[in-house]
C-alpha cells in the first residue's frame, strides 16, 4: 500500500526558518511533481487557497484554522487575518467554520500576548485536523453500508467527479474514502473518474490517488458520462460537497448537477458524502448559496505543469485554446437540489431522503 498522502501539516521551523509555517502539498503541481509549498504568513496561505494549491471543503477548514494559529504565532492582527482567510473562497462553508473555531479559541484564551492565545488556536486547529480524520473513517463505514443496501449484488462500478480523497481531508477523504473502503473489501469492480474540467481535478488528483492506492480506475471526459449511464456501466455516483443548504441542496464542483440529472433519469443511486460541518443551516436553500465565479482564463487557456527541475520556468505553462478576447463562463460550483440526491452520507449517519427535516434530525439541530 502506498504511503498516505499528507496534504497539509504544521511545521514549527521549516528548513530552519525563524518561525512556524503551514506546509502544503502543492496540488497545482500534481500529478507531475510532489512539491511542498511553505506558507510562512497568512497572505501566502490565502494565495495558496485562491490558487487551489490547497482545496477541498474539509481541508480548507483545517487550513483556515491553522492560518489563524499562524497569525497568532506571528503576532499579527488575528481578526484581520481571519477575515482574509474566511473570504478567500466563498462557497466552501468549512473554510469559514475552521477560521471561526480557531479564532474563538484564540479569543477565549484572553488575547493577553503571553502566547496562550496562539497555543489555543493551534490546539484547536490540531483538534479539527484529528476530528476530520475520524469523520473520514466513519463516512467510509456508513457509505459502504449504504452501497451494500442500494447495490446488493456487489462488484460496484462507481462514478466520481472532482476530487474527494486524502487531498481534501485530514483522513482518507469523503467520497473517495467510501471508494477505498469498497476496494479494500473486494467489492469495487471499477472507478470511473471524470476529468473534471476546466482544472482537471479528476485526472490530475483523483487518478493520482487511485493509482497510489491500487484502485482499478478509468478516466473519462466529463461529457462521456452520459454514454456510460446509457450503456448500464454505472452502479452508483459518489461525490463530495462544498456546502449543503438547510433544505438539502448541495453545492459541489461544477458538473455535479448534470451527473445528478443523468443518475435520476437512469435510476442510478446518487450519493453525496460530506462531514456535517459542510451543512450550513444559515443558508436556507440552494438559491442562497454564493457560487464562486473564477477567472475566464481557466477555460480559455490550458495549463500544463512543468516537471520539477526540468527547467527554470514557472510551475506551469498556459496554452491558448480559444481566440484572444473570448469571454468565458466559469462557475466553480453548481447546485444540486435535494430531490436528486439519493442519500447524504456523513460521519453521524445517513440522511435519506434528503430534506430539511432529515438534516435537522441527522445533525441534532
Amino acid at each position: 500500500m502506498a504511503e498516505e498522502i499528507a496534504a497539509l501539516r504544521w511545521d514549527e521551523s521549516p528548513d530552519g526558518g525563524d518561525g512556524p509555517a503551514v506546509v502544503l502539498l502543492d496540488q497545482t503541481r500534481l500529478p507531475v511533481d510532489e512539491v511542498e509549498l511553505v506558507c510562512a504568513d497568512v497572505p501566502a496561505l490565502v494565495r495558496a487557497i485562491r490558487e487551489l494549491a490547497v482545496r477541498g471543503a474539509p481541508l480548507l477548514g483545517i487550513a483556515g484554522a491553522y492560518g489563524v494559529a499562524l497569525a497568532a504565532a506571528r503576532g499579527d492582527d488575528v481578526d484581520r487575518a481571519a477575515g482574509l482567510l474566511a473570504g478567500a473562497r466563498p462557497t466552501a462553508v468549512n473554510l469559514a467554520y475552521g477560521v471561526r473555531k480557531a479564532q474563538g479559541a484564540f479569543e477565549a484564551a484572553g488575547r493577553d500576548g503571553d502566547g496562550a492565545g496562539a497555543a489555543a488556536a493551534l490546539a484547536e486547529a490540531r483538534r479539527l485536523h484529528a476530528d476530520d480524520a475520524r469523520a473520514s473513517a466513519r463516512m467510509a463505514e456508513h457509505g459502504l453500508r449504504v452501497l451494500g443496501e442500494l447495490v446488493p449484488a456487489g462488484g460496484y462500478r462507481l462514478l466520481t467527479h472532482c476530487n474527494t480523497g486524502a487531498l481534501v481531508s485530514g483522513g482518507a477523504g469523503t467520497g473517495f474514502a467510501v471508494v477505498l473502503a469498497a476496494h479494500r473489501s473486494g467489492a469495487l469492480r471499477r472507478l470511473w473518474v471524470d476529468e473534471t474540467r476546466p482544472l482537471l481535478q479528476g485526472s490530475r488528483l483523483t487518478a493520482y490517488e487511485a493509482a497510489r492506492a491500487g484502485v482499478p480506475y478509468t478516466l473519462l471526459t466529463d461529457n462521456a458520462a452520459g454514454s456510460l449511464f446509457a450503456d448500464g456501466q454505472v452502479d452508483a455516483v459518489i461525490v463530495g460537497a462544498d456546502r449543503i443548504a438547510a433544505d438539502g441542496s448541495v453545492a459541489n464542483k461544477v458538473g455535479t448537477y448534470p451527473l445528478a440529472v443523468l443518475a435520476h433519469y437512469h435510476r442510478v443511486p446518487f450519493l453525496v458524502v460530506a462531514p456535517t460541518t459542510t451543512v450550513d443551516f444559515g443558508t436556507p436553500d440552494g438559491s442562497a448559496i454564493e457560487v464562486e465565479q473564477r477567472a475566464g482564463g481557466e477555460v480559455t487557456e490550458f495549463s500544463v505543469p512543468y516537471a520539477a527541475g526540468a527547467c527554470s520556468a514557472p510551475a506551469a505553462v498556459a496554452y491558448a485554446v480559444a481566440p484572444v478576447g473570448t469571454e468565458a463562463y466559469n462557475p466553480a460550483f453548481d447546485v444540486t437540489p435535494p430531490e436528486l440526491v439519493t442519500a447524504l452520507v456523513t460521519e453521524r449517519g445517513v440522511a435519506s431522503p434528503v430534506s430539511g427535516d432529515s438534516l435537522v434530525e441527522l445533525c441534532g439541530r
